[in-house]
């Protein structure tokens, strides 16, 4: 028998990763440091039945200050609108940083709910507080100015970190967060990180729940403790972290630091034409709202 002569069939395409739940944190959408690209090719990769914004997906701070929208961040908002539309349940738990979005609870934009908070019902029985966290920050309760003060600092360290990992590119290194680890050695010097989870933790307790899913600072991890699991999904400036719920109800980060962005092709075969201006003028609108109440 000639094997060259048996017809070769195509592999299959192989479909998106079905999970249960998505969390996605910080993203920092209007920001030239966020990695939309990178979260495309994500949510390209995965698809649940409920997703949960928990805060900081849209920087009203920052686009306040200066107008920043290109392609990429609105794809992010189509991508989010398209899965709403396919039946996902989409929460949207605004942060510090989409404050604007806190005197819309209750209503929908598009098929996505805002919420202040929410209790998620894993598959394994286990029930966890959703929330952004930065109410448990002491420096965004108590000195805002000083928290913008810090995020005019926190922009410059990121554009020094694009610029930083375009040089370990050309020598084959691989991408490094100068950012997060100047961040990570500040906020240890003041312990910030370990009272912010003991924070957390005491709200889930005073829920009682199982465990609380929150971000605000950056730093994924999921870890136990006592009767209690802490959560934290990153965020999608420095390490593009997420949180998956697995049907089981496992939960897993998922870093896509090393792993493939969507390409402007791929993008246009996915999503619907509604022209950025349209979501801009919203957030304009949503933000000078709030600062008129303020």
């Amino acid at each position: 028998m000639n094997v060259s002569a048996i017809p070769l069939q195509a592999a299959p395409e192989i479909g998106p990763a079905q999970v249960r739940t998505l969390f996605l944190s910080d993203i920092h959408l209007g920001t030239r440091g966020c990695q939309a690209e990178k979260l495309l090719g994500f949510l390209r990769h995965y698809e649940a039945d409920i997703i949960y914004l928990v805060g900081d997906i849209v920087d009203g701070w920052q686009l306040k200050s200066g107008w920043y929208w290109p392609r990429a961040h609105n794809d992010v908002v189509q991508k989010l609108l398209r899965r709403a539309r396919k039946g996902a349940r989409v929460f949207y738990i605004p942060g510090n940083h989409d404050e604007f979005l806190r005197g819309f609870y209750g209503t929908h934009f598009g098929g996505i709910e805002v919420v202040e908070s929410a209790i998620h019902a894993a598959a394994d029985g286990r029930r966890y507080l959703i929330i952004h966290g930065d109410l448990f920050d002491v420096v965004i309760r108590h000195a805002r100015w000083l928290a913008l003060l810090g995020n005019t600092g926190y922009d410059l360290a990121i554009a020094v970190n694009t610029n930083f990992n375009a040089i370990r590119r050309l020598f084959g290194l691989p991408y490094w967060s100068l950012s997060q680890w100047i961040k990570l050695k500040v906020k240890k010097a003041v312990n910030f990180i370990g009272e912010f989870e003991r924070a957390l933790a005491g709200e889930a307790r005073r829920n009682k729940v199982d465990g609380v899913i929150c971000g605000h600072i950056h730093h994924a991890v999921i870890r136990d403790e006592n009767d209690l699991r802490y959560v934290n999904c990153g965020d999608w400036v420095e390490s593009c972290t997420a949180v998956v719920e697995h049907f089981d109800g496992r939960l897993e980060i998922i870093d896509w630091t090393g792993r493939p962005s969507a390409t402007g092709d791929d993008m246009a075969d996915v999503f619907d034409p509604i022209p950025s201006a349209e979501i801009a003028t919203l957030i304009l609108q949503q933000s000078n709202s709030q600062a008129a109440r303020d």
